[in-house]
């Protein structure tokens, strides 16, 4: 309070804290221009959106009115509360921080208009100006942070508790049970008769997230928003780092290499695990089936292997799962000298695998490679040299070994 401008400040926000009924309204007119489905919900919940405006307009202004360090202060009770009835309802939480942001911008727009009728001095209004953005700031951080923790908060437990019963009739449509299928759809809020594609998404033992499931679920929501026009998938989480997922897709086609790599950029810890499409209830459960054993090879290899695995580029290698140490010596037995662990060896499994994948074609596989003609020719032909054998003799025995390597990397090569 020794701030030459503090004094002037306490009075611009105690004029402010005058009309906090009327700038909650505003702001509740703006959120229904700018985030529509916050304000168009039931009445307690714009109630107590309209409770958690007010309670944080009326502390925020008390910080500059009474000197009050920002750094101190914790979120009104209503906004705690209406962080947690948004994550019970699913609503992103990207909408509510940005409430807040609008908010802040909304409040200190009008703030600066009472400074400018009550300060006319340039020098003074600018100063003014300053303080108040930066206590607003400070405010505006503690507060979103400590909304956000107790949105994930509660997320995490709701998801789990209502996980329970979703998880009981999941497990009953894919243990084949008679199932009532309208039932099931109004218990579970997805659509059965469409077309599906089930996935698995994890994170791997080790990994720390703050919060895995909200993870998960967000990793499951980039894969609809591509894939799914936006409709919601069906998302049940197994465990705390486990999550079995459904999106419903127009068109029985599953998400591209493009998609599956974009949806998983945002989070560095995150795998899915991916079953090819199907239709109705039995493709509900054979896409799930399939997910299963692509997961399962993705547990058995290790951190080692892709972060995404889809059944359609591995579900082969996916049957193989139950014998790892046979797995490992049948690739070193196929490939020979060619299954040693080092980036030499790498380079010449790679260029066989795309050369016998373009059909033995090699201005095909140069294409694809990026690689003149003749390097291809000379990799290939050390490559079948390492193997010991011509290809066409094994070509198909070689072809899977060369894409176990390539999707599950060290787990299946020998250290010579």
């Amino acid at each position: 309070m020794e701030d030459p401008h503090a004094d002037k400040l306490a009075r611009v926000a105690a004029a402010m804290n005058k009309r906090a009924s009327e700038v909650t309204a505003e702001l509740v007119n703006l959120y229904e221009r700018e985030l529509p489905h916050l304000v168009h919900d039931d009445e307690s919940m714009v109630s107590l959106l309209s409770a958690s405006v007010y309670q944080n307009i009326d502390t925020a202004l008390r910080i500059f009115e009474h000197g009050i360090d920002p750094t101190r202060v914790e979120a009104p009770a209503a906004a705690i509360e209406y962080a947690r009835r948004l994550a019970q309802r699913g609503t992103s939480v990207i909408d509510l921080i940005r409430a807040y942001y609008l908010g802040q911008m909304a409040v200190l727009d009008l703030a600066i208009q009472e400074g400018v009728r009550q300060n006319r001095n340039a020098d003074d209004l600018g100063a003014l100006t300053r303080q108040a953005l930066s206590g607003a700031l400070i405010f505006i951080d503690r507060v979103t942070q400590q909304v956000v923790a107790a949105y994930e908060e509660e997320r995490d437990t709701w998801l789990l508790n209502r996980s329970a019963v979703r998880a009981a009739r999941v497990r009953s449509l894919l243990d084949g049970e008679g199932v009532d299928i309208g039932a099931s759809e109004t218990a579970l809020g997805y659509r059965l008769r469409g077309n599906h594609v089930g996935l698995v998404a994890w994170y791997a033992e080790g990994s720390r997230p703050a919060h895995p499931l909200a993870g998960l679920e967000a990793l499951a929501g980039r894969l609809a928003a591509a894939r799914s026009g936006g409709v919601r998938p069906l998302f049940v989480p197994n465990d705390e780092l486990c999550a079995w997922v459904w999106l419903p897709v127009e068109e029985a086609t599953g998400p591209t290499d493009e998609e599956l790599e974009s949806a998983l950029a945002p989070d560095a810890e995150v795998r899915v695990a991916v079953g090819e499409p199907g239709r109705g209830v039995e493709g509900f459960r054979k896409s799930h089936r399939q997910a299963a054993r692509v997961h399962a090879l993705a547990v058995a290899a290790g951190n080692d292997c892709d972060r995404a695995l889809t059944f359609r580029d591995v579900g082969a290698m996916a049957l193989m799962t139950s014998d790892f140490p046979a797995m490992r010596a049948w690739v070193e037995d196929t490939l020979g000298e060619l299954a040693q662990e080092d980036e030499q060896h790498e380079r010449l499994r790679d260029t066989l695998r795309v050369f016998l994948a373009e059909g033995g074609s090699y201005t095909a596989a140069a294409e694809r490679l990026l690689m003149h003609k003749n390097s291809v020719q000379y990799r290939v032909r050390k490559a079948q040299e390492l193997l010991g054998r011509p290809v066409a003799g094994n070509r198909l025995d070689v072809e899977l070994a060369l894409n176990l390597c390539h999707r599950l990397g060290a787990t299946v090569l020998g250290k010579r």
